[in-house]
C-alpha cells in the first residue's frame, strides 16, 4: 500500500456526526479502474478464478468434509495431554454420535444447544449433530442461566451438551443436557466413567436410517448482533458451510506449496464463533491437516503446544497476537521457530500491533481476513509472496463472491479509493435471521447484497481496508457485544433511570463496553454497583468494564441513542 498524505477528508455518518480520517493515496485516487471493478455496476469481484462448488442438491456439509481422500493422519489433538484421534477413526465416532443421537430421540431438524469449551469432542458432537441431518447452536461456555434459558426458547432447544459439572443448572431449565467429561490421560476408547458420552461416541453404530438432507437446510443457528440491536440467530445452511469449506479454508490451502497435511494448525480461538468454527470444526478436517486444541487461551500453554507439536499455523484474535509479541521479547523466538503463519481475524488491528507483532516474529507470514457470522466467514484473506507483503489490509475478495462499496447516505457506488460501506454478495450469505424478517431485509436487500455496517475501501489491486463501523456491535477480544443487550440489564436496575452502552478503545482488548448511566433522583448508586450487578447476569466477556454517570442520554429526534456522541466524552470521563 503507497504511504497515505498528511493531510485528512471528512465524512457523515448516519448519525450526521462528522469523521476525520485519513486521505486515500493519490495513487489510488485515478479515473482508469482496474480490471476486477465495473464502474456501470459498481461491482468489485474477486480477482481469483472462480472455483467450482458442489451442485448436488441433497450433499450435506459432513459427507462433504469426509467425502476427500488424504494422508492425513491424527485429525485433532488435545494440546495438555496429548490425547489424540485420527482421520480412521473420526468419521466413525461421528457416525456413532449421529446414531447414538437418534436413539436418544433427537431426529431431523431438531436444535442441539453446545454450551461447551474447545475440546476434541467439540467437532465430534457439532458433526454428529449435523449428519443426523438435526440443527446446532453454540454459545460461550460461561454464558449465564439467564442468557442459556433465553437460547432454548428462542431456538426450542430439544438437547443440550455442556460440562459435567453444569447438568445440574440445565435440569434447572427444563431441559435435558448430557455431560462432556474433561480430557484426561486415557485411552479415548475405554470407559471413562461418562458411561453415556462414552457410549455415544464409541459404539461404532451408523444410523439405522439417515434422513434426506439439503443444502438449503438449516445447519447452524449462530448469534451475532448484526449491524445493530440486539443478538439474533443467524440461519446458516449446509450449503453455507461446503462454500465457507471450499471457498475459505480449501482454497487458502491451494495458495501454497507446503502439503496441508503436513500443516499442524493450534485452536486456541473458540470453536462456538463462526472464525473457530468453519477452521477447526470443519474446513481443515477435510485436508488432513492437524489440528492441536487448547480449552482456553493461555499464552504460557501456546508456547509450550508450539513447541511440543510442531505447530506451523495459528489463527488468532488481536489479544493474542499482542500476547503472543511480548512474550516474544522476553523470551525470544526460538520456541516458535515451527511456525510458518500467523492469521488474524475477529476484529480490527491497529498499526501499533501489527508492527510489534512482525518485528517479533520476523519469520512468520503475517495476513488477515475479514468475514462475518452471516457471510458464515467468507469475506476476504490477505496473500503475501516473497516480493509484495501486504500486512495492514484484510486482503482480496474470496473467489465467488462479489462486494461494493456504497455511499451509506445516498446508496451510491463508490470506485476504488473510494470510502463507504461494504457490500457483499456469494454463496456464504446467511438464510436469514430467526423469526426475523425485519431484520433480514434490513440487512440481504432484493438483490441479496449483504450489508456488513462496515467503513471500507479497496485499494487498485483489490486489496480491502477497514477503517471504521457503522455497526453498533462492540468487539471485546475478538467477542461479539450487542450494546443493547447490556443496556436492557442495566435498566432493570432499580436506581437506574436512563443508559446506554458504547465501546471504548483498550490496547489490551480491542474495545471494552462502557455504561453512560442516569441514576433516579437521591440514588446513592456507585460504579462498582453497576458493574457488580451486571456481571451477575451475563457472560463474563460481556461484563460492563467501566461506568460513567450522566445527566442524560443523548438521543436523536427519533429515540435513536446517539453513540458517537457518548464516544466523545470517554477520554474526558474515563
Amino acid at each position: 500500500m503507497a504511504p497515505l498524505l498528511n493531510d485528512h477528508f471528512s465524512y457523515q455518518t448516519p448519525e450526521n456526526e462528522t469523521v476525520i480520517t485519513k486521505k486515500i493515496p493519490r495513487s489510488e485516487q485515478t479515473n482508469k479502474y482496474p480490471n476486477w471493478y465495473s464502474p456501470d455496476t459498481g461491482i468489485c469481484r474477486s480477482v481469483h478464478a472462480s472455483r467450482g462448488v458442489p451442485s448436488d442438491p441433497f450433499l450435506d456439509v459432513v459427507s462433504f468434509i469426509f467425502s476427500f481422500k488424504h494422508n492425513g493422519n491424527s485429525a485433532i489433538i488435545d494440546s495438555s495431554t496429548g490425547s489424540s484421534i485420527s482421520y480412521k477413526e473420526m468419521f466413525h465416532m461421528v457416525k456413532s454420535m449421529a446414531s447414538g443421537l437418534q436413539k436418544f430421540g433427537i431426529s431431523q431438524g431438531d436444535v442441539v444447544l453446545l454450551v461447551l469449551p474447545n475440546s476434541i469432542f467439540y467437532p465430534i458432537i457439532l458433526l454428529g449433530v449435523l449428519y443426523l441431518g438435526a440443527v446446532v447452536t453454540t454459545m460461550f461456555p460461561q454464558s449465564s442461566s439467564s442468557e442459556i434459558k433465553k437460547r432454548i426458547n428462542d431456538c426450542n432447544v430439544r438437547l443440550a451438551f455442556t460440562i459435567t459439572q453444569k447438568i445440574k443448572n440445565f435440569e434447572s431449565l427444563g431441559i435435558q443436557a448430557i455431560g462432556v467429561p474433561e480430557i484426561t490421560n486415557f485411552d479415548l476408547m475405554q470407559p471413562m466413567g461418562f458411561s453415556y458420552f462414552h457410549e455415544l461416541i464409541s459404539s461404532g453404530s451408523d444410523l439405522k436410517q439417515r434422513p434426506v438432507i439439503r443444502q438449503e437446510d438449516t445447519a447452524a443457528l449462530l448469534f451475532s448482533s448484526g449491524t445493530t440491536g440486539v443478538s439474533k440467530g443467524v440461519m446458516l445452511t449446509h450449503r453455507n458451510f461446503i462454500s465457507t469449506i471450499e471457498l475459505f479454508v480449501r482454497f487458502e490451502a491451494s495458495q501454497y506449496e507446503y502439503l496441508p497435511t503436513e500443516n499442524v494448525y493450534l485452536a486456541a480461538i473458540p470453536m462456538f464463533h463462526i472464525y473457530g468454527l468453519s477452521i477447526f470444526v470443519m474446513g481443515l478436517l477435510s485436508l488432513g491437516s492437524s489440528v492441536v486444541i487448547m480449552s482456553k487461551f493461555d499464552v504460557k500453554e501456546v508456547v509450550k503446544a508450539i513447541d511440543r507439536f510442531k505447530v506451523t499455523h495459528f489463527p488468532v484474535v488481536p489479544p493474542i497476537m499482542t500476547a503472543m509479541a511480548r512474550t516474544a521479547e522476553k523470551i525470544g523466538v526460538h520456541r516458535f521457530r515451527s511456525l510458518k503463519q500467523v492469521s488474524c481475524g475477529a476484529a480490527s488491528l491497529n498499526k501499533k500491533t501489527i508492527d510489534d507483532f512482525v518485528k517479533a516474529f520476523p519469520h512468520v507470514d503475517f495476513i488477515q481476513g475479514y468475514g462475518m457470522t452471516e457471510s458464515t466467514a467468507i469475506g476476504t484473506r490477505g496473500f503475501n509472496t516473497k516480493n509484495a507483503r501486504n500486512y495492514t489490509s484484510v486482503g482480496l475478495l474470496a473467489p465467488n463472491t462479489e462486494a461494493k462499496v456504497v455511499d451509506w447516505v445516498s446508496g451510491s457506488f463508490m470506485p476504488p479509493g473510494k470510502t463507504g460501506e461494504l457490500l457483499l454478495r456469494g454463496p456464504g450469505s446467511m438464510k436469514g435471521y430467526l423469526n426475523n424478517p425485519e431484520a433480514t431485509m434490513s440487512t440481504i436487500d432484493k438483490e441479496n447484497w449483504l450489508h456488513t455496517g462496515d467503513i471500507v475501501y479497496f485499494d487498485r489491486d483489490g486489496y480491502l481496508y477497514v477503517i471504521d463501523r457503522l455497526k453498533e456491535v462492540i468487539k471485546y477480544k475478538g467477542f461479539q457485544i450487542a450494546p443493547t443487550d447490556l443496556e436492557a440489564v442495566v435498566m432493570t436496575h432499580p436506581e437506574v433511570l436512563d443508559t446506554a452502552v458504547t465501546a471504548a478503545k483498550d490496547e489490551e482488548c480491542g474495545e471494552i463496553p462502557v455504561a453512560f448511566v442516569v441514576k433516579k433522583p437521591g440514588s446513592k448508586l456507585s460504579q462498582k454497583d453497576v458493574i457488580d450487578y451486571v456481571a451477575q447476569q451475563v457472560a463474563p466477556y460481556k461484563k460492563v468494564r467501566k461506568v460513567v454517570f450522566t445527566e442524560s442520554i443523548p438521543k436523536s429526534a427519533a429515540g435513536k441513542v446517539l453513540r458517537r456522541e457518548l464516544g466523545k466524552h470517554l477520554p474526558s470521563k474515563l
